[in-house]
């Protein structure tokens, strides 16, 4: 493993993650009470605007029941509502192993344990046969990814031709962003590009592009809400990333106002001919 792919490893170490979750979630009930995937969501939706942007994604890649789908990069609350709201099967995939076993465990609180699996995994290196899924999830977690020709293309593998990749991300806009961030607490681990240069990127791994959008706005007024509502309701994503989280998060809307990142929405198709 690379000094930066450990790097990014470490950054989502989050020692103890299971433990600190049955804690938190003890607020909620009995540890054998089922959970539903909306009342993990302030904890398990990793992302700017949380479950919303996951639920807008789904409905622009087109998801059915028929489906399988890949979640790259997964904290495993997208998966869990995906297979929840479409019936479908969704495979998560995230480098770190505490993540993983985090999300086992939360599956089986929300009793998805058949439709909902996790494997330990680099998304440069999927451990899936050519053309295995229908749809690739991709939310904020290309912005750690430094070979992002590498990353798309191994995408494009694993997606039958005709596939959709949605991918929900951060994008550099103007000047350097404050760190530390959510994904980042420096510059180190941050291989962040403009939306121009992801789509060019993208495209020329083998994708066209369906839809396309930018979110800033939106994430603006998402983070706008929260600092007007106090303090998050518990249990929240400070359980997962730590007590530094506040701060995490802060700096990412800050940078959002100033208009140094953007956030991108968009669904590819994968082409009939791979390059």
């Amino acid at each position: 493993m690379s000094d930066v792919l450990a790097g990014v490893r470490d950054h989502y170490r989050a020692t103890g993650l299971t433990e600190r979750l049955k804690t938190a979630l003890a607020a909620l009930g009995p540890e054998d009470q089922q959970l539903t995937p909306q009342q993990l969501a302030t904890l398990d939706q990793f992302h700017t605007r949380g479950l919303a942007a996951t639920v807008e994604l789904a409905k622009l890649a087109g998801i059915t029941a028929d489906m399988s789908v890949l979640d790259v990069g997964s904290g495993g609350g997208p998966a869990r509502f995906l297979a929840a709201a479409y019936g479908c099967q969704v495979t998560g995939v995230d480098l770190s192993e505490p993540f993983v076993h985090a999300a086992r465990y939360l599956t089986e609180r929300t009793g998805q344990s058949e439709r909902v699996s996790f494997e330990t995994a680099s998304a440069l290196e999927l451990p899936f046969d050519d053309g295995h899924f229908n749809v690739v999830l991709l939310q904020h977690v290309a912005m750690n990814i430094a070979d992002r020709t590498r990353l798309y293309r191994e995408i494009r593998r694993v997606l039958k031709s005709g596939g959709r990749f949605a991918t929900f991300d951060v994008v550099l806009s103007s000047g350097a962003p404050h760190y530390p961030v959510p994904w980042a607490r420096t510059p180190a681990t941050s291989f962040l590009l403009t939306a121009d240069a992801t789509r060019e990127t993208i495209e020329s791994a083998g994708f066209h592009t369906l839809a396309w959008q930018d979110d800033s706005e939106a994430g603006k007024t998402w983070f706008a809400q929260l600092r007007a509502s106090g303090p998050p309701p518990s249990p929240n994503l400070g359980v997962v990333m730590g007590p530094d989280f506040a701060q995490l998060s802060a700096n990412l809307g800050r940078n959002l106002v100033e208009d140094r990142l953007g956030i991108l929405t968009a669904v590819f198709e994968a082409t009939t001919t791979k390059t």
